[in-house]
């Protein structure tokens, strides 16, 4: 019998370490991250501050959540920077931080809608920053391929999808959104009431202030004092006569 060749064992365990890698299960694909909205709009460009307010207010922290835990999906409608130079000068700033949570919640809708979704939609429509009634209505009119948005302060018009997904749609929009509520007027206080009169006196008449009775009651002491003075003067006439 010939010897076995000094390379047969490395041959075998070749074989045997090429047949338990076909035999193991391939591994599964790491499951895709949540979508990062702010590198999409850095990628599609021209949206800087809708970015830093995203950020600043922490409503991309809170775009991630709702995409990772809803199925309704969400739909952005993002201002350009030419947007918000149209601006009045320092209308950002005038905001306060709440208003600015708002106001970047107040481009944010709470599902997913395709272009044409917006045809028939049901104004006015729900935002992130509150219900559809009240102090944030936001109603959109599609004709065609045109879509307009308007929020009774701002008359806007919704451009083409930057990104779409079947559950997040950024639209690009060329005004910035502004709540109604920003620029409503506050009621005015209540007038102060008017204090009411001083009781009258129980003592007094019917008809009669207080101030008459005063005079009065003067008037009845002065004249006693009158009628004492003159008997006192007609005692001394009699004692002397």
């Amino acid at each position: 019998m010939k010897p076995l060749s000094p390379a047969f064992p490395l041959l075998l365990l070749f074989v045997y370490s090429t047949l338990t890698a076909a035999q193991s299960p391939a591994a599964a694909p790491a499951p895709p991250g949540p979508t990062n909205v702010t590198a999409i709009l850095e990628k599609a460009g021209q949206f800087t501050t809708f970015i830093r307010l995203l950020q600043n207010t922490k409503v991309a922290d809170q775009i991630t959540a709702a995409l990772n835990n809803s199925n309704q999906g969400l739909t952005i409608l993002a201002p350009t920077d030419g947007s918000f130079s149209n601006l009045k000068p320092g209308t950002l700033n005038s905001f306060t931080d709440e208003q600015k949570v708002e106001l970047i919640q107040f481009h944010i809708l709470p599902s997913f809608f395709s272009p044409s979704q917006f045809q028939a939609a049901s104004n006015p429509l729900r935002t992130q920053a509150g219900g559809s009634q009240g102090s944030f209505p936001l109603n959109v009119t599609a004709t065609g391929n045109s879509v307009n948005i308007t929020t009774g302060v701002t008359n806007a018009t919704v451009g083409n999808a930057i990104y779409t997904d079947g559950q997040l749609a950024v639209y690009q929009v060329d005004q910035v959104l502004l709540p109604l509520s920003f620029f409503m007027t506050p009621a005015p206080a209540p007038a102060p009431q008017k204090p009411k009169k001083a009781a009258r006196s129980a003592d007094a008449p019917s008809g009669s202030d207080v101030s008459t009775t005063a005079d009065s009651s003067g008037a009845i002491c002065l004249s006693k004092k009158v009628i004492r003075a003159m008997a006192c003067v007609m005692l001394v006439f009699a004692a002397f006569t």
